[in-house]
């Protein structure tokens, strides 16, 4: 997969050619061009929803390379806009199943306190209408959402994130209008936003990429972006590879090398009085998103913008990281398509004929990367407080380059064996409504069948005691036994043949650490209602192929 150092010339060289007409520098605009809230205050204000819309239906009306459409509509009724930018611009309605170009999807404000990446993907979308001719409009279909949480962008004030330097007219909260935090949403699927990203994006247009822009609350640096890819190590480990190998180092140097802005891959300092012992990533659950589209064999980049910068420089950051993916993307965009197409194929095979040995990850750990990575940091203290945390002292004269191992690889701590398919005994409409939104086919047996399954004896079922997200997530102990049982008609399968089988796994396990039984969807099911035993989990694992008659299900009706 790496390229030789002759290859990553001419690559270098046709950047540098293609999109010297991008200047990613601050300009002279010209007179139709909108600018940005954050431009027109000096980067006093970040903008509200009506000048986010008012924004991108300008570009339209000068461009025809823009169209604004809707991802979908907000818990509180605002249309979300999505951005669809190509040369020529895709037909409303038309899957882009044979179009060459390969499809990228920009989102911000998912926490609507962190709008540097809003306010970046909007100056995007206006630098590309007004270069229509380059070649980031020839090769590539750009979507951009840049208000995917219009609700919580309009609860605006000065007092919300007071931790980081601007804007000082404020920012906005980090729920949605349900108090949801919506990069936690992705597998429960309880929100609006989330549903129309899904059915609206992922679905429609079926995105190579997915970046999701955010301003961190961490480690004190230097570097104004952070970033890292998909993590979950049940999705496709060549994406992983290729992520964490070639296309994140290769955009950290296109940002250094040509946009003069430093980079480094998003963490934190494991122990403050020692920061020698490493830089840790976040965690690998699909809740988050880039996690999630992992798990779809696509490529995610989660961004990290660096609150202790001021405002204007950490939207320039993340308006240079955004142009360096299209760089790359577009040298790239052949082998991309080429590596997810791959990932599709390789998970249809492995569902198709699941060995003995093929596992699904139920618990991790997580191990530094082969090369550590460079910090550029500052000599740091803790003040004990008491009653309170410590407070992070840290001497911005005394610079400090830390060279760390970085815990970014998760591994398996406990697997269990991939099926070729899972049967749930009741079509409870919410775990098939779930199902569904997600893109997964379901088939419906037509006639009762007895099969030999692996069922799981629930022994133990433990609730958090504190709510999360208005659920009290559940974990579960138990035993393994194979059984035979007689399902009847109308039983629902889920064929792990099918590009999203590892996401069907990872919702319908029942020891997934992120999965349906987790966040309450078969609590009914678990328990009966008199005496302390636990029932049969009510989904079973069939590692057969069956020769039951069955038939796809469209919708719940």
């Amino acid at each position: 997969m790496r390229q030789n150092w002759l290859s990553k010339i001419l690559v270098s060289c046709l950047i540098f050619v293609s999109f010297s007409g991008l200047r990613a520098q601050e300009k002279q605009l010209s007179p139709e061009l909108p600018l940005t809230k954050a431009e027109k205050t000096n980067f006093k204000a970040t903008s509200r929803y009506q000048e986010v819309m008012d924004f991108i239906w300008q570009l339209q009306k000068i461009s025809p390379y823009l169209r604004v459409e809707s991802l979908g509509q907000s818990a509180e009724g605002r249309l979300i806009p999505l951005i669809v930018i190509g040369r020529p611009l895709p037909a409303p309605g038309v899957y882009l199943e044979n179009d060459q170009r390969l499809v990228l999807y920009f989102q911000a404000n998912i926490h609507a306190g962190e709008v540097e990446a809003k306010e970046a993907c909007l100056m995007l979308a206006r630098e590309l209408v007004s270069h229509s001719q380059s070649e980031y409009l020839k090769r590539l279909v750009i979507l951009i959402a840049p208000i995917f949480n219009p609700d919580g962008n309009e609860k605006i004030s000065p007092t919300n994130r007071r931790n980081q330097v601007g804007p000082e007219e404020g920012v906005g909260i980090r729920p949605n209008g349900l108090n949801l935090d919506l990069n936690r949403d992705a597998m429960k699927l309880e929100s609006p936003e989330m549903i129309g990203l899904i059915q609206n994006v992922l679905l429609r247009w079926n995105p190579a990429l997915v970046f999701d822009g955010h301003t961190h609350n961490g480690s004190y640096h230097e570097e104004p972006v952070t970033y890292v890819w998909q993590l979950n190590p049940n999705g496709d480990l060549e994406l992983i590879d290729y992520m964490s190998q070639e296309m994140l180092p290769e955009v950290s140097r296109i940002l250094k090398e040509k946009y003069n802005t430093l980079s480094i891959p998003h963490g934190d300092f494991m122990d403050i009085r020692q920061p020698e012992k490493g830089w840790r990533t976040l965690g690998p659950q699909p809740r988050y998103l880039t996690n999630y589209i992992g798990l779809r064999n696509r490529l995610a980049i989660l961004n990290e913008n660096y609150p202790y910068k001021d405002f204007k420089t950490r939207v320039f950051g993340c308006y240079h990281l955004l142009l360096s993916i299209l760089d790359h993307c577009v040298a790239h965009a052949g082998e991309i398509k080429q590596l997810i197409s791959q990932a599709d194929q390789r998970t249809i095979e492995l569902g198709m004929n699941p060995g003995k040995d093929d596992y699904f990850i139920v618990d991790y750990e997580v191990e530094p990367l082969p090369e550590k990575i460079k910090v550029l940091g500052y000599e740091m203290s803790l003040e004990e407080r008491p009653g309170q945390w410590p407070r992070v002292k840290i001497n911005e004269q005394a610079k400090r380059t830390y060279e760390i191992p970085f815990f970014a690889q998760f591994k398996a701590k406990k697997k269990v064996r991939y099926p070729y398919g899972y049967l749930l005994l009741y079509p409870d409409p919410k775990v098939i409504e779930n199902l569904l939104h997600h893109g997964i086919i379901l088939e419906r047996l037509e006639a009762a069948f007895e099969l030999e399954v692996e069922a799981f004896q629930l022994k133990e079922l433990q609730s958090s005691e504190r709510l999360f997200q208005g659920h009290h997530l559940n974990q579960v102990k138990g035993e393994i036994k194979i059984i035979k049982k007689v399902f009847p008609a109308g039983t629902i399968f889920v064929s792990t043949a099918q590009p999203l089988g590892k996401l069907a796994a990872y919702l319908l396990e029942p020891e997934s650490d992120d999965g349906l039984l987790v966040w309450n969807f078969f609590d009914r099911y678990l328990a009966p209602q008199w005496g302390r035993r636990f029932n049969e989990y009510p989904v079973y694992k069939l590692y057969q192929p069956p020769a039951f008659s069955k038939k796809v299900i469209e919708s719940l009706k």
